[in-house]
């Protein structure tokens, strides 16, 4: 975690438990005043200030509310455009779809409605950029949402840090019909149109450059990453879109501020959303599920999301 998002954790932090510590000392207080009989009436600062904190604190309580049993229901749909000279002129849009960080618990949450979504898109290609379940216990939920994802369209996939970290001992994709990108290249036509794939799981990022010199320069390629963090060494390649996850868009984000943290290198600079660095569109998707482990299974202001992104022919 950068200095910077620590700063902003601690802080966020801290202003909440000031809230509750305040609620909690008025609640007492006003208990042992009318036990004793000595509460006195408020002045008018007191009265607005007793008004403020207990009204934050009740939005904080519908905040966790709406975090914990709402948001991370919300499937929502994202949906970009990019232009490119490398495909034949006059021809269709390529559609791409692009989806993250399943993170998969035992008992589903969008994973029984994801193949759907995904399948109102009309894709050609569909890629996802890596962790999968947070537990061996929801490997089934996580195979069988890929498994009819797959029948949709082409779909491409890598290993992020928790798939390569915690779960390189599980079949994730094995006997799924899934093309997995182990620092690897893959060419698929799409109406006729070559489009080039590469890909690499975390932990092999010293094999991204000689990866990307492979690829043929005038045909439309994509990379898949699970981090963001490669963007810099992608885009001198040359690039046309990096496609990755991770950040969960911050998972817990705030109105106007954004994500809190994203376990990222550029920190806020990449935390979710379609950025343009030199030649190269990188896509951060805010992935489906939550972080794993011990973390609440949580999301506020960062919702699931499918994105869906249109190659146009210039």
């Amino acid at each position: 975690m950068l200095p910077e998002e620590q700063r902003a954790v601690t802080v966020f932090l801290s202003a909440v438990a000031a809230v509750y510590v305040f609620a909690a000392g008025m609640v007492i207080r006003s208990i042992v005043g009318r036990l004793r009989k000595t509460n006195r009436p408020l002045s008018k600062f007191d009265t607005w200030f007793r008004r403020i904190i207990f009204c934050l604190a009740i939005t904080g309580v519908l905040c966790v509310a709406y975090g914990y049993f709402i948001e991370p229901y919300r499937l929502t749909i994202r949906k970009i455009e990019i232009r490119s000279g490398k495909l034949p002129a006059n021809e269709r849009p390529i559609r791409i779809v692009h989806i993250s960080d399943l993170h998969s618990d035992p008992v589903a949450r969008l994973e029984e409605k994801l193949p759907e979504a995904i399948a109102a898109q009309n894709p050609d290609i569909i890629v996802f950029t890596g962790d999968s379940v947070n537990s061996p216990a929801g490997l089934p939920v996580f195979r069988n949402c890929l498994s009819r994802i797959s029948r949709i369209a082409p779909t491409y996939v890598v290993k992020g840090n928790w798939d390569v970290w915690y779960w390189s001992d599980q079949d994730l994709f094995g006997n799924l019909d899934v093309k997995e990108l182990a620092a690897t290249t893959e060419k698929v036509l799409v109406r006729g149109t070559e489009i080039w794939l590469a890909g690499t799981p975390v932990g092999k990022e010293g094999k991204i450059g000689k990866i990307l010199e492979s690829l043929p320069k005038d045909k439309f390629s994509i990379f898949l990453f699970h981090y963001p963090d490669e963007i810099e060494d992608v885009a001198q390649h040359g690039t046309d879109l990096y496609c990755a996850g991770h950040t969960h868009g911050g998972q817990i984000a705030l109105p106007f501020y954004g994500a809190l943290m994203t376990l990222s290198k550029y920190g806020k600079r990449f935390e979710g959303g379609t950025y343009r660095v030199e030649n190269t569109w990188l896509n951060v998707n805010r992935g489906i599920g939550m972080e794993g482990g011990e973390a609440p299974r949580v999301r506020f202001w960062a919702t699931p999301e499918i994105t869906v992104i249109d190659v146009i022919p210039n």
